[in-house]
């Protein structure tokens, strides 16, 4: 099977999952208590502002209908509006994309420099007391709620050493980037710096445990092959042999974990933008969700479901780059 074909049955795979994780956060609309139009005028309005609301929003449409509807402008980009603040959905959502997206992103290289290195050690020292600090690390990592960990590191880091803000961000990194481009000033970008490390920190601890453990392992049942004790007989640095030709084999798996968690990392910010204030996709479905914005939090949910698909199709191109052979399974 060519690239291309494999990759087209992977994109037709993910439209089904998009149509499930729609369906099922309409359904759930459906069944929830309470009348949406309240939520818009208020339970005291007069009625008859409250049915011109109805009418204005397809609500008086039967379900079926409004179901049809709904799919219909998804599929033009048109989310429909939010009921607290009517404006468009799909505007909300796009707005705070490049702060979760910041946030992830950043919180995935920051697993990855650290994570990978000391999985390498952790192999290449296995029994040593390198192996040991790393397999308590990763111990730690995975066993700390994040919520936990970006709480300890607000009072420790922020409030009693004063070494990070504990504010919002002001500026972004496009702005950040964009200054430092027009006026040759880094300000806004270290700004930018200060504001992300805990954050980043507090999403990739987890991930950093995961990735170490995962590398550490692949390691060491690629050291125990017959290829490395030919390429040790050969002469080959032991450092060129573990790099180059073992932790190479060994990022499969890697890969695949970090796109999957990569998108994770997008749809489970919610607890840490809520801890450090980061203006985010999470940071907005909390907001909706207390506000009961049904076409917004319908709108951050889809975004999300469509990013895993998409991320999960790079990962498979990645994938079949780095072993052709999963094109003919």
């Amino acid at each position: 099977m060519a690239l291309g074909k494999f990759l087209v049955k992977r994109l037709l795979q993910g439209v089904f999952v998009v149509w499930g994780v729609v369906t099922v956060m309409f359904t759930l609309r459906a069944v929830s208590p309470g009348d949406p139009a309240n939520l818009i005028v208020g339970e005291a309005a007069d009625p008859h502002l409250r049915e011109q609301v109805r009418e204005q929003y397809g609500l008086n449409e039967p379900i079926y209908v409004q179901y049809a509807d709904y799919l219909q402008g998804i599929v033009v980009g048109d989310f429909g509006y939010s009921f607290q603040s009517g404006r468009q959905v799909e505007a909300m959502v796009i707005e705070r994309v490049p702060a979760t997206l910041e946030l992830a992103i950043a919180a995935t290289i920051i697993a990855i420099l650290i994570a990978v290195p000391l999985g390498v050690i952790s192999a290449s020292r296995r029994n040593e007391p390198a192996d040991y600090g790393a397999t308590m690390f990763s111990l730690l990592g995975i066993s700390t709620p994040n919520f936990w960990l970006g709480l300890m590191l607000i009072l420790l880091l922020a409030v009693q050493l004063g070494l990070f803000p504990t504010g919002r961000r002001p500026v972004g990194l496009a702005e950040a980037l964009t200054a430092l481009a027009t006026t040759g000033y880094a300000t806004g970008l270290v700004v930018w710096l200060k504001h992300i490390i805990l954050p980043a920190i507090t999403l990739g601890t987890y991930f950093t445990a995961l990735i170490t453990r995962l590398t550490r392992s692949g390691m060491l049942d690629e050291l125990g092959k017959p290829y490395v004790d030919a390429t040790e007989a050969k002469g080959l640095p032991a450092a060129l042999i573990r790099y180059k030709h073992v932790l190479r084999n060994t990022m499969i798996p890697i890969v695949t974990v970090l796109g999957l968690q990569l998108g994770t990392l997008i749809g489970g910010a919610v607890i840490t933008e809520t801890v450090f204030s980061w203006p985010g996709l999470g940071d907005r479905l909390i907001q909706a969700l207390n506000a009961r914005d049904w076409p917004l939090m319908q709108g951050i949910i889809v975004f999300i479901g469509i990013s895993f698909v998409l991320i999960n199709i790079v990962v498979d191109a990645l994938y079949a780059s780095l072993d052709p052979r999963v094109i003919d399974e």
